[in-house]
C-alpha cells in the first residue's frame, strides 16, 4: 500500500473512533458489515440509521471533525507511538475474545508487549503500607518470572504495581481512561514516560487528546482484565474500581486473586466479597503460579522456540491440526473440544496426548488445554 492511501485510511479511522453517542459492538458490526471505515463515511443516512445510529451520530459522519483528525495523524507519525486496529496482528489476541474488545488501541512504547502473556493488578488508590509492600512484591516477582505486569496507571496500588515490575528489569503496560496526551493523575506522567523509556507500554482505546472523563475509566478496566490471564487484587474497598476489573475477569473467564485481610481494615472487604465470589486466596505468589505456573514458564521460553514450534504444527496430521484449532491460549476442556470438533471422547484424548508429546499444546491444572 502507497503511503498516500494508507494516510487517509488513517484518517477515516481515527474519524470512526471520535463518533459521539455510539457502542463499540455498534462499530464493529459496522466494519463487518460496511468492510472499512472509509465506506461508512461514504454510506447515505437512510442505511446508517438502519443499524441504530443516532441522528447525532449520522450528524458526525456527514460532517467528521477533520481537524483532530489532523492531530491524531502528527501523533501516529512520532516516533513510538503506534495504532493497532482489531483486524491487526499485533492486536492482542486474549483481548480479541472478550465481549466487547476495542476497535483500535492506541500505543506509546513497545508494541511486541501486548502478545506477552500477562496478570494484571489492580487495588486501593489511598493503600495501606502493607498494601504498597505486598503489591511491589507480587509484581515484581511474577515480572521476574517473564510476565508482563498490566495495571492503570492509578495512584496507589496500580502505581506500586508498574513500579514492582520495573524494579524487576520486567515489563509492564499501563492501560488508560483517558487519551494518551492526556494522562491521569498528573502526578503519574513522569511514571508513564519510564513505562516507554523502560520498553514498557501506555494503552488507550480513546483518541490521543481525550480528556480523563469519568465514564471513561469503568470501560477501561475490561481492557486491563482482557489483555490478562488473571488478575489480582490486593486492596480495594466496597463497591471500589478495582471490584470492577475482577468482575469483568470473571465475566470473561479469567482467574481473579484477591489477598485477605483484617477484618478491621476496610480495605480488606471488597477482597473478602470476591473470596465469597469465588475468587482464589492469594497470600503467597505460589497461589498465583499454581494456576498460570506453565504459562510463566513459556512466556519466559516460548520466544526462542517459536520456529521450531511453527514446523510441529506444519507435521501434524489433518485430525490434529482440527483440533489444535479449537484450542486457544485460554484453558479448554476434553468436552468443549469434543463437541467443537465433532470428535469422540477417545479419539480427541489420543490426540491431545500425541500433541502434548510434540510440545504443541500443554496440560493445565484442572485437566485443561492450552496452546503453546
Amino acid at each position: 500500500m502507497d503511503s498516500s492511501r494508507h494516510h487517509t485510511d488513517l484518517a477515516y479511522w481515527f474519524a470512526l473512533l471520535r463518533a459521539p453517542a455510539v457502542q463499540c459492538y455498534t462499530l464493529h458490526r459496522l466494519l463487518q458489515e460496511l468492510a472499512t471505515p472509509a465506506t461508512i463515511f461514504r454510506t447515505k443516512a437512510r442505511v446508517l440509521s438502519g443499524f441504530g445510529l443516532s441522528q447525532k451520530t449520522i450528524d458526525y459522519i456527514n460532517n467528521p471533525a477533520w481537524d483532530k483528525v489532523k492531530k491524531d495523524l502528527e501523533w501516529c507519525q512520532a516516533p513510538g507511538n503506534f495504532f493497532i486496529t482489531y483486524f491487526d496482528e499485533n492486536y492482542p489476541t486474549l483481548l480479541k475474545e472478550i465481549h466487547d474488545p476495542p476497535l483500535a488501541l492506541f500505543l506509546s512504547g513497545n508494541p511486541e508487549l501486548l502478545q506477552t502473556l500477562q496478570i494484571s493488578i489492580v487495588g486501593s488508590r489511598r493503600p495501606s503500607p502493607d498494601g504498597r509492600r505486598n503489591t511491589r512484591d507480587f509484581a515484581e516477582r511474577l515480572a521476574r518470572l517473564g510476565l508482563t505486569i498490566t495495571s492503570g496507571l492509578a495512584s496507589g496500588l496500580d502505581s506500586e504495581a508498574h513500579h514492582g515490575a520495573l524494579a524487576a528489569d520486567g515489563a509492564t503496560i499501563a492501560v488508560l481512561g483517558s487519551g494518551i496526551q492526556e494522562i491521569y493523575p498528573k502526578e503519574n506522567i513522569k511514571l508513564a514516560r519510564l513505562i516507554i523509556e523502560k520498553k514498557g507500554a501506555v494503552i488507550s482505546e480513546l483518541s490521543p487528546d481525550f480528556r480523563p472523563l469519568p465514564v471513561n475509566f469503568p470501560r477501561r478496566n475490561r481492557i486491563i482484565s482482557g489483555l490478562s490471564l488473571g488478575t489480582l487484587i490486593v486492596e480495594a474497598a466496597e463497591n471500589s474500581g478495582s471490584l470492577i476489573t475482577a468482575r469483568f475477569a470473571m465475566e470473561q473467564g479469567r482467574e481473579v486473586f484477591a489477598v485477605p485481610g483484617s477484618i478491621h481494615n476496610p480495605l480488606a472487604k471488597g477482597c473478602h466479597e470476591l473470596l465469597r465470589q469465588g475468587a482464589k486466596l492469594t497470600e503467597k505468589i505460589d497461589d498465583i503460579l499454581e494456576e498460570v505456573g506453565p504459562l510463566a514458564f513459556l512466556a519466559g521460553n516460548g520466544g526462542q522456540e517459536q520456529e521450531a514450534d511453527g514446523k510441529k504444527i506444519k507435521e501434524l496430521d489433518e485430525l490434529s491440526k482440527l483440533l489444535l484449532d479449537n484450542i486457544g491460549s485460554r484453558p479448554v476442556s476434553v468436552d468443549s473440544l469434543v463437541e467443537a470438533a465433532a470428535l469422540s471422547a477417545p479419539v480427541v484424548t489420543a490426540l491431545l496426548l500425541q500433541m502434548e508429546l510434540n510440545g504443541v499444546i500443554t496440560l493445565m491444572p484442572g485437566g485443561k488445554y492450552i496452546r503453546v
